[in-house]
């Protein structure tokens, strides 16, 4: 699937019982049932053409140290790290064993992990009540296709908002227009192009890593708002029409935090799209090298667990230059 052969938002074919917008059956193939949605634009020509943003061979990991979130919020536990000593085998070594949440920290949203809120139904018609029996949507068709491997586009909020004097707080329900994005890649001369991996550094993480461990359980464990980017009619229009291959960024939930309804961003690029959004990624390093290079596009990559009906995973990514 080519992202030339996609309709606009306003063409998209109905789908019975479901809003204007949804894209269910537009990837399906040869009669088979399609797992990978916006995944699908990665076509090997997408590939290829992303390889030339390999110039200086400068690399950046993506992943947030796997401790953090060190008190989740949402009911979700801490990460676990115990060592196994060998020794008692007869071997000088050591296993580990690592418990996480795979929504604790950096992540992939897959499509088994947000519904459509209304009609409860996740991406490509699958029910609630079906989603643990089944390993449609399940993360390893990710893992199958050959991973995320395209050009990722940062688009810097912060240091952008920074720059105009725009003060926010991260731990609030402040919104990114799509008005913001449009006029940061124009500063920061970059173009979005079709079958992309939009990016978008609100300073959620910054904040995170300066604050005290009191600011941080009453903000994130307790708290109930964060950053992220407006949930709106005009932005879901956006970001179909840009035709990105998925969406990530460094904040709690991508999209301004509560969602509202009928625009949560999570109903239509999850479960009406099929679009992988990626949370909590760190992006600091990245923003500082993306500055150095004077350039925010770059080639990426992204090897997720490959966990059979898995809903989610760390992302496992690295930008590189």
């Amino acid at each position: 699937m080519h992202a030339k052969d996609l309709p606009n938002f306003k063409d998209l074919p109905a789908v019975k019982g479901m809003p204007h917008g949804c894209a269910w059956g537009l990837f399906d193939k040869d009669g088979q049932r399609d797992n990978v949605g916006t995944l699908n634009l990665l076509t090997p020509e997408v590939v290829m053409e992303a390889k030339k943003e390999i110039q200086t061979g400068v690399s950046v990991a993506l992943n947030w140290p796997l401790h953090k979130v060190h008190q989740p919020g949402f009911l979700r536990k801490e990460p676990e790290h115990k060592f196994l000593d060998g020794k008692p085998l007869g071997f000088i070594a050591h296993d580990d064993e690592i418990h996480i949440n795979t929504q604790s920290g950096s992540q992939w949203d897959g499509f088994k992990h947000w519904g459509h809120q209304e009609t409860e139904l996740y991406y490509n018609n699958l029910k609630h009540e079906d989603v643990i029996g089944t390993t449609d949507n399940g993360i390893h068709h990710w893992s199958k296709r050959g991973g995320i491997v395209g050009r990722g586009v940062l688009l810097d909020y912060a240091s952008w908002a920074d720059k105009k004097g725009i003060r926010y707080n991260p731990m609030s329900r402040h919104q990114i227009m799509v008005q913001d994005l449009d006029d940061i890649a124009k500063d920061q001369g970059v173009e979005l192009h079709p079958a992309d991996i939009l990016i978008i550094r609100s300073g959620w993480i910054k904040w995170y890593d300066a604050a005290t461990p009191e600011d941080r359980y009453a903000h994130v464990n307790q708290g109930h708002e964060h950053i992220g980017v407006d949930g709106s009619a005009e932005t879901v229009e956006w970001l179909w029409n840009h035709h990105f291959a998925a969406i990530a960024g460094d904040t709690i939930a991508w999209e301004a935090w509560p969602p509202k309804a009928p625009y949560r961003i999570h109903d239509f690029s999850l479960a009406l799209w099929g679009e992988p959004i990626g949370e909590l990624w760190d992006l600091e390093e990245l923003s500082e090298v993306c500055k150095k290079q004077k350039r925010w596009s770059f080639f990426l990559t992204s090897a997720p667990l490959n966990v059979e009906g898995g809903v989610a995973s760390p992302p496992n990514a690295l930008a590189v230059f």
